[in-house]
């Protein structure tokens, strides 16, 4: 997969999150920045058609950058926390009203961090809806039609015990890269005792799991604050395309200075490696 394509089609997506030193909830902002060369311009707020008085964070952009996930706390949702989307007729047109995706996508608890397939017809997600294994689960749901009316979404399907434990697990990053057979689902996993710690699986072209569960050990975040996966993708030649992570939305934040964002480049590395990182001790420390 062409990260560069999927992020960052001249347009990347951003949730700026501030919060104060004392304990309180995550307010969440969408923004977007233009790459040009190797640097960022400053962010552009979405604006009242995307961003509301609520909480709207997890953004994500379809392949072709013409729709926009995200999931949001704003009247007018089915739970907690729902996922809404947006399209547009070109790069350059305006982003039209966000549609609810309701039932079945959404459901009367939280469902958040929206990553598509590349082809548009599955959609990852992490939910905390009743039937599942844990305290949050991450789905897919396959898109039935699609239409002037909007998308149909079929029922999410949990991704099945080897994915979804009795924790928590939360945050679905979708990446699939040339030349594979399978993509790869990215996900965290919230432990008892606080610990984050990233996975990944294998998914068939239909959204199944397929083999076992990787443990990135090496990529466990050392915070209680939950942050999703981001998976770099370099090209030959091309600078890094660095992201902070993303904090849920309406988590509580205990630490200062906790923004989302997109880094500008910072170096070259070696064509077609591709990287998973949080760099969550950074963030927090709002470097």
């Amino acid at each position: 997969m062409n990260t560069t394509q999927r992020t960052l089609p001249g347009l990347a997506l951003l949730g700026l999150i501030a919060c104060g030193t004392e304990p309180q909830r995550v307010t969440a902002t969408l923004q977007a920045d233009r790459f040009a060369g190797s640097e960022w311009s400053e962010p552009v707020n979405l604006g009242p058609v995307i961003n509301s008085s609520a909480v709207d964070a997890n953004a994500g952009l379809s392949s072709d950058a013409h729709t926009l996930f995200f999931v949001s706390t704003r009247a007018g949702g089915l739970g907690n926390l729902d996922i809404w989307m947006s399209h547009r007729q070109c790069l350059s047109c305006d982003w039209e009203a966000p549609v609810n995706l309701g039932a079945p996508i959404n459901s009367d608890a939280i469902d958040a961090a929206p990553t598509m397939s590349d082809d548009g017809r599955l959609l990852f997600f992490y939910s905390a809806r009743s039937g599942g294994f844990g305290l949050g689960d991450v789905y897919v749901s396959h898109r039935v039609s699609t239409g002037a009316d909007g998308d149909v979404w079929g029922p999410p399907v949990n991704l099945g015990p080897d994915v979804n434990t009795a924790a928590n697990e939360q945050g679905s990053f979708y990446v699939h890269e040339p030349g594979e057979p399978n993509a790869f689902v990215y996900f965290n996993r919230l432990t008892p005792g606080g610990s984050v710690d990233i996975y990944r699986v294998a998914v068939s072209n239909d959204g199944e799991a397929v083999g076992r569960v990787w443990q990135l050990r090496h990529l466990a975040l050392r915070t209680s604050v939950g942050a999703r996966p981001v998976v770099e993708s370099r090209a030959p030649g091309r600078a890094d395309q660095h992201a902070r992570p993303r904090v849920a939305a309406g988590a509580v934040a205990r630490r200062s200075d906790v923004d989302l964002h997109v880094d500008p480049a910072r170096g070259v590395r070696p064509p077609g490696s591709v990287d998973v990182h949080t760099d969550a001790e950074r963030s927090l420390k709002g470097d």
